[in-house]
């Protein structure tokens, strides 16, 4: 039996159905099968010319999509049961993820969420707000009652795989309305529920020109849509009712507001929507501050023309402080603007640099490593950190500083000699003839960057390839770690800057470290004497909104014993407060996300966990152990994109499973021979340049000017001692 039946389902209007069943077949599945539920003779027609293991129904034209669903399902064999509209698609290796993630799943779980991403007409990709609460849900199996906040999910059922026995025994209920109602009614339903915290899902939604004229009939329908849904909740907690309540009203005022209707149908709806929103609202239940609760209340009241009169009203305020916001802003930029261009007029300071780091976040990465080596070599150069207003106290003693925005800020700018940063100073930034930009990088490149994202708009959501290009073209200099990372930049980012080979100067503290440093960290962490410790540094992922542990971290630590802890560093992008709460306080897992400068994070690890982040190359001039879990490599490479496959040429053992990954640390296998010798394949590729003096070679071309044949060469690999490890330390 299949793990996983996804099934096809309506007419192919706009000849999406071909694109959607090609992507299917091009990852075939052991534990997933193909139905499709065909309405019409092209929609028939198209589904035929694929694969013979494609099940194909023809269904005449006109059937609905609740029939030709309840007609799919019953052909379907799998145990969990995706249905997909013939209009819509299905990402890359979702089906791969959702049938793994379906497969962890016991039979008290009936409904499986996903996350989906939404294109129109002239859009890609974009994703709702969803992934935010399937986020907070994290990978627990809830009962709704326990997790209501979830019904504030978009009602797409292609966001809900059902199991296949929770399906059959409601299905008299889960077929007597449209999708929506479908979608709302599932979770209802359900004894419990589970999230998947990836896209699993592209909702493909139409031009409203192209669709018939929607009737009076359809517009009411949605009041009686949530009337009828909340009759099932009836028996629910008050906290459920009051969620699926707020739902309604603030879908219907919505509709109410955006919608185009006749006078007579608007009238109409909105009486209806009234009643709807004082029969069933629940006992207690207190309407929301502000104006959302003088529009409820308004319509609790049927006040109609009262409603289109505060209507009128507040356009009209929203567009006098629209109109004023929009003359302050035009007003302090050309104030900022005349302010930066007096500065421009002044003489470049030969002795003022400039550096910034992860978009202002503070002193960090290869600048702040940049910054030390120069404070030895040229103690005239006075630094200047750019820094937001909200991580200026988090600063070291006595550094000298701006926040973006001020008079200063645009004159440090305007007047540096050198400006530093691993990422790009903005756009309205002037690169004066003598003035030098140096462009660090924060990372080894696995995952696409700048042009080459072009060819994967979810990645590339916002982003102007031009403006991106008049950055590139002011650098001066670009830093590299490896012969890999060269040609990948040059690639990326096209434009006339000399390339640095020269290592990471971030990481020359893994060759300068000695037992001292890496026991001091470690007792900084509160690491007992004796311990392993594994660092988990999962990487951001373009598909998800938010950041869900992939791993149990609870039962990993469970498994690993209590001679571990886990050291769990979530990338930046992320808040981790939620999804750790209650972990950090049993001892064996330690949330690090937050402490800098990470690389004494690597000092401190006996071993490295990550999927795809950039540490892996850093890490490696430890040579120590790295495992690789990559659990999504098939959906990552394809939505992300990636420059060579991490699975043929991985630093060590490559985990596809919570169970293999533990499974590679009881066993030994996560230093063995053979991860040994991965990790040396790995270190001659990445760690081509790094040998301890990369920031040093910086300083000296750079900032003193001098030649390529003076500067200190790279060690050769064989010859360099990296840092102690601590089992070494601690000896």
């Amino acid at each position: 039996m299949p793990e996983l039946s996804v099934i096809v389902h309506g007419p192919d209007t706009r000849g999406h159905l071909a694109e959607l069943l090609d992507s299917l077949a091009a990852r075939p599945l052991p534990d997933a099968e193909v139905i499709v539920a065909a309405v019409g003779d092209w929609a028939r027609q198209t589904a035929e010319g694929h694969t013979p293991e494609t099940v194909v129904v023809p269904l005449p034209d006109g059937t609905g999509d609740a029939a030709a669903r309840a007609v799919g399902a019953a052909r379907a064999t799998g145990r969990w049961l995706h249905f997909v509209r013939a209009e819509d698609g299905l990402p890359a290796g979702a089906v791969r993820t959702v049938a793994e993630r379906a497969a962890e799943l016991p039979d008290t779980v009936d409904v499986l969420l996903l996350d989906h991403v939404r294109s129109t007409w002239h859009t890609a990709g974009t994703r709702p707000a969803d992934g935010r609460l399937l986020a907070r849900a994290g990978r627990a199996e809830l009962a709704l009652d326990d997790a209501a906040d979830l019904l504030r999910l978009s009602p797409l059922l292609g966001t809900r795989v059902l199991r296949a026995d929770f399906w059959r025994a409601h299905e008299e209920r889960l077929t007597a309305g449209d999708e929506a109602y479908t979608a709302y009614a599932a979770l209802l339903a359900a004894r419990r529920v589970a999230c998947l915290n990836q896209v699993g899902y592209e909702h493909r939604v139409p031009r409203p020109e192209s669709l018939p004229p929607v009737t009076a009939e359809q517009r009411y329908a949605l009041v009686d849509r949530y009337e009828t849904l909340l009759t099932l909740a009836q028996d629910r907690p008050a906290t459920t009712r009051a969620v699926l309540y707020d739902v309604m009203v603030r879908d219907l005022l919505r509709t109410f507001a955006r919608e185009d209707m006749p006078e007579p149908v608007a009238r109409e709806f909105f009486r209806r929507a009234s009643l709807a929103a004082v029969r069933r609202r629940p006992p207690g239940h207190r309407r929301p501050g502000g104006l959302e609760g003088v529009r409820r209340g308004l319509l609790e009241e049927g006040a109609y023309t009262k409603y289109r009169a505060f209507q009128a009203a507040n356009r009209t305020r929203r567009a006098a402080r629209t109109a004023v916001r929009t003359h302050r802003r035009r007003l302090g930029a050309k104030l900022r603007d005349q302010q930066y261009r007096r500065a421009l007029g002044r003489r470049v300071d030969p002795d003022l640099a400039v550096f910034s780091a992860y978009w202002t976040r503070g002193v960090a990465c290869n600048p702040a490593a940049i910054a030390a080596e120069l404070a030895r070599h040229a103690p005239w150069i006075h630094p200047v950190w750019v820094v937001t207003k909200d991580n200026a106290p988090l600063l070291p003693p006595g550094t000298d500083h701006v926040v973006p925005g001020t008079r200063r800020y645009w004159e440090v700018l305007a007047t540096a000699k050198y400006l530093t940063s691993n990422v790009n100073f903005p756009n309205a930034v002037v690169k004066r003839p003598d003035a030098i930009h140096l462009q660090t990088h924060h990372g080894t490149p696995l995952k696409r960057m700048g042009l080459d994202q072009m060819r994967h708009p979810t990645a590339a959501q916002g982003m102007d390839f031009a403006a991106l290009l008049a950055r590139v073209d002011k650098w001066d200099y670009s830093v590299s770690a490896n012969s890999h990372s060269t040609r990948m930049w040059e690639r990326a980012y096209p434009s006339r800057y000399t390339s640095l080979d020269y290592g990471y100067p971030r990481n020359d503290v893994y060759y300068r470290a000695g037992a001292a440093e890496v026991r001091a960290v470690r007792d900084r962490l509160g690491i007992a004497p004796g311990r392993t410790a594994v660092l988990y540094a999962p990487t951001h992922r373009d598909y998800e909104a938010g950041w869900t542990p992939r791993l149990d971290l609870a039962a990993l630590a469970d498994r690993l014993g209590d001679d571990t802890v886990l050291l769990v560093r979530a990338h930046y992008f992320y808040d981790t407060a939620a999804a750790l709460t209650g972990l950090r306080r049993t001892g064996r897992i330690i949330d690090v996300s937050s402490y800098d400068p990470v690389e004494e994070l690597c000092l401190a690890a006996d071993a490295l966990v990550t999927d795809y982040s950039s540490i892996m190359f850093d890490y490696a001039n430890l040579d120590r152990p790295i495992v690789i879990y990559a659990d999504d490599w098939e959906t990552y490479a394809t939505t992300r994109g990636v420059y060579f496959d991490l699975m043929a040429e991985a630093p060590g053992q490559v985990t596809r499973t919570q169970e293999d990954l533990a499974e590679v640390f009881a066993s030994g296998a996560w230093r063995d021979e053979a991860a040994a010798k991965a990790r040396a394949a790995f270190r001659r590729r990445f760690c081509e340049y790094d040998d301890g003096h990369a920031a040093e070679r910086v300083v000296r071309r750079v900032f003193l000017g001098e030649s390529e044949h003076v500067l200190p060469p790279v060690v050769p690999l064989a010859d360099r001692t990296p840092a102690p490890s601590p089992e070494e330390a601690t000896a």
